[in-house]
């Protein structure tokens, strides 16, 4: 709150003002939700919800509400994101623990989940997949809750992000994950292979990193980020190495950035993979490439 004299008179700090002034100051300072933002840390605050908020907009809040609510807007200014202020973040209805180790999930991502379970629907009961870049685990955690008969591998060359990836796998009960270190298919037994292999890489150019909005920029891995000069350094290694990795008629699914599907769709050709399809995030961007492998190297 600001430095006044009301500032010391916390009962006219109602639920409706403070998140007027949460809003106006967030909006003053350049964030892109100021409202969601504002109504997301004063929920938290107030181990309360958003629509919660709305029922008790007249509501004074507590000294050490406001003091705790004071704390998590600091925060905010600085740029942190939300999601690790809050320590979690939704991916396909599932709270997954977040924090600077690894990248916030985005909706953008639930794209490559889609894609990958629509791709092995025949699959759905004996699937063997391999997650790459898994990060926190969102996208090899949530296959392995959609389908649990199904043996998953998640592996990431961060041994930080493992540990996150782990604790979420304990807390969602994802018990048919097995977790890797190492560089793309360094971390498995190259006499592995899988009926899908899916990737969320690092995509963005190093020379976009320093123009990220500072929550992204400051705040997340820039080891999960950069994709080197022309952003498809590493989309480029994988697309090459998964034929050794999978059995025939193998799927590899990729999340890309806006503006690369049909490079990596060439990649994917070159490649040896056959039924290229370009799947489209929410909105409506070709965020996700995926392909078939016929013959297996």
């Amino acid at each position: 709150m600001p430095v006044s004299s009301a500032a010391s008179r916390p009962d006219e700090w109602t639920v409706e003002t403070v998140l007027r002034w949460a809003t106006e100051d967030f909006k003053a300072r350049g964030i892109e939700t100021p409202r969601l933002d504002a109504e997301i840390l004063l929920a938290h605050a107030l181990s309360s919800t958003r629509i919660r908020l709305i029922v008790d907009a007249k509501n004074p809040l507590a000294p050490d509400a406001l003091g705790r609510f004071r704390e998590l807007v600091k925060r905010r200014r600085a740029s942190e994101p939300t999601a690790y202020i809050l320590g979690e973040r939704e991916f396909y209805g599932r709270a997954f623990r977040v924090d600077r180790r690894v990248l916030v999930p985005r909706p953008d991502t639930e794209a490559l989940v889609d894609v990958a379970l629509a791709r092995t629907h025949a699959l759905s009961m004996s699937m063997r997949a391999l997650d790459l870049c898994t990060g926190s685990g969102c996208v090899a955690l949530t296959l392995a809750r959609e389908r649990p008969t199904s043996t998953i591998v998640a592996a990431d060359v961060s041994e930080d992000a493992l540990t996150v990836a782990r604790d979420n796998a304990a807390r969602l009960g994802a018990y048919n994950v097995a977790f890797r270190r190492g560089d793309l298919f360094d971390a498995i037994d190259p006499a592995c292979r899988f009926d899908l292999v899916t990737a969320n890489a690092p995509y963005i150019t190093t020379s976009d990193i320093p123009t990220l909005a500072p929550d992204v920029r400051d705040f997340e891995p820039r080891l999960a980020l950069d994709g080197g000069q022309d952003g498809l350094a590493v989309v480029r290694r994988l697309v090459q190495a998964a034929p050794a990795h999978l059995r025939a008629q193998g799927v590899l699914a990729v999340e890309v950035g806006k503006g690369q599907a049909a490079a990596v769709a060439e990649f994917f050709t070159h490649a040896g993979f056959s039924q290229i399809e370009l799947g489209r995030d929410y909105a409506r961007i070709d965020r996700v490439v995926s392909g078939v492998l016929q013959k297996p190297r």
